[in-house]
């Protein structure tokens, strides 16, 4: 058929037709129908891709799913490296997954472990809630120590029965959180996702690994909500919480009972209060005031009802972490296996603070000194945000039970981590906030 076309196009003139006609008709209308379908077809795969794959959207629009990304992870290569991290390296040593690692108490807890020769696989998604960078800077520190850290959801069930499946864990130090009792009501389902849906979801890989690993989580102080009654103590009332963040805690303890008793998890929560030291948290007091005293800032100074103080239980980073290893280091087996228990478990709940309230303005006056730069104050009342008046922690349950010693005053603590911030804003390098 190819012969009797013309090689000079226009010259050749088709013979009209009704066949012809309707022929072409019936193949423009087929053109249509088909460009359609696959018009649809592509469509739909365009929004699954962009819409609905975690790896093509790394920052969901949705805030309190900004931390729902789990990064690449599996083959051989990356197995073996996370072997290698969770190796037990002493000879009554524990096998540690902790969660929230490249956070500020994960980092420090991380580091003990590390350095005393237990096995430690670190986890945290490295989400956008503080600066990423200096999260970023402690998984560099964690690396040199020896501590690879994963990146990964504790809400990716998958990627959590992964890492139980290439490590028989023994021991998880649970500290992965929403923190923040004032960014609750700027992001309130972040909280829900992170404190309670994150914890069930780490709970659940628990109770179904073999073996069962014993769990220690962090709580908090907050818990004692409205509490007028001091110091706090363990037997205390719990069910008025005054944050959302607060709120999460305690029902994060209630859930963790819940598991303790049906699947027999060992679980202890410890309740730290303001923790403070080097590689802190820059939404904490201590931190951006001395951020904003150097920057010449005025910083806002909460007082109470009627000129009424405003104290906080400060407790130093070096104190917490030895409270994390004893609990570690007394709690027992879980007694559940394949998501069946077999026997009662141990549960268990820890004050873990300083015992000596410290006024705010008592804070900002022994930063003024270390800093040698007078603080421009404002006072003003403490707002109903979810802050409250002052915190106390009473320790003699942990003292009896783990050996818990706080050793270090605001004044020592506080000089340390003046000296850590210098060293690591200083000149400019990085920008403090």
């Amino acid at each position: 058929m190819l012969k009797h076309i013309p090689s000079t196009p226009g010259k050749f003139k088709m013979e009209k037709s009704p066949y012809i006609h309707n022929k072409s008709r019936w193949h423009w209308h087929s053109s249509i129908m088909k460009l359609t379908f696959w018009s649809f077809i592509f469509l739909g795969l365009i929004f699954i891709f962009f819409f609905r794959s975690p790896s093509s959207n790394p920052i969901p629009q949705d805030p309190s799913r900004r931390s729902l990304r789990t990064h690449n992870w599996g083959g051989p290569a990356w197995e073996k490296r996370v072997r290698s991290s969770a190796r037990i390296r002493s000879r009554n040593g524990i096998s540690a997954l902790v969660t929230g690692a490249a956070g500020f108490v994960g980092t420090h807890v991380s580091t003990a472990l590390k350095r005393r020769g237990d096995g430690v696989l670190g986890l945290d998604n490295f989400n956008d809630y503080y600066d990423p960078s200096l999260k970023r800077a402690r998984q560099a520190l964690l690396d040199r120590t020896g501590v690879f850290v994963v990146e990964g959801d504790i809400n990716d069930s998958t990627f959590l029965r992964k890492l139980f499946e290439v490590v028989p864990f023994t021991h998880v130090m649970h500290l992965a959180a929403q923190a923040g009792v004032r960014y609750a009501m700027e992001n309130p389902s972040s909280y829900v996702h992170s404190n309670i849906a994150g914890l069930v979801s780490l709970l659940e890989a628990c109770k179904s690994a073999n073996p069962q690993p014993a769990i220690v989580w962090a709580s908090s102080s907050s818990v004692y909500g409205l509490n007028s009654k001091v110091p706090f103590s363990e037997k205390d009332r719990t069910d008025q919480p005054a944050s959302l963040y607060a709120a999460t805690k305690k029902a994060g303890e209630e859930i963790a009972h819940t598991y303790n008793h049906i699947y027999g998890l060992s679980l202890t929560a410890l309740r730290f209060f303001t923790v403070y030291g080097p590689w802190g948290r820059p939404d904490m007091a201590y931190f951006f005031f001395t951020r904003d005293i150097l920057k010449g800032k005025t910083i806002s100074i909460f007082e109470a009802a009627n000129h009424g103080t405003v104290a906080r239980d400060f407790t130093y980073i070096d104190d917490i972490v030895k409270g994390c290893l004893a609990a570690l280091d007394t709690a027992e087996k879980s007694t559940g296996s394949g998501g069946k228990k077999k026997g009662p478990a141990q549960f268990r709940v820890y004050n873990l603070g300083n015992t000596s309230p410290v006024p705010v303005l008592d804070l900002v006056s022994i930063l003024e000194r270390l800093l040698k730069v007078d603080a421009k104050r404002n006072v003003m009342k403490l707002p109903q945000n979810g802050d409250v008046r002052f915190t106390h922690a009473n320790i003699s349950l942990a003292q009896r039970e783990l050996g818990y010693k706080p050793s270090t005053d605001l004044q020592t603590g506080l000089k340390k981590f003046v000296r850590w911030y210098l060293s690591y804003y200083s000149g400019g390098k990085k920008a403090a906030g």
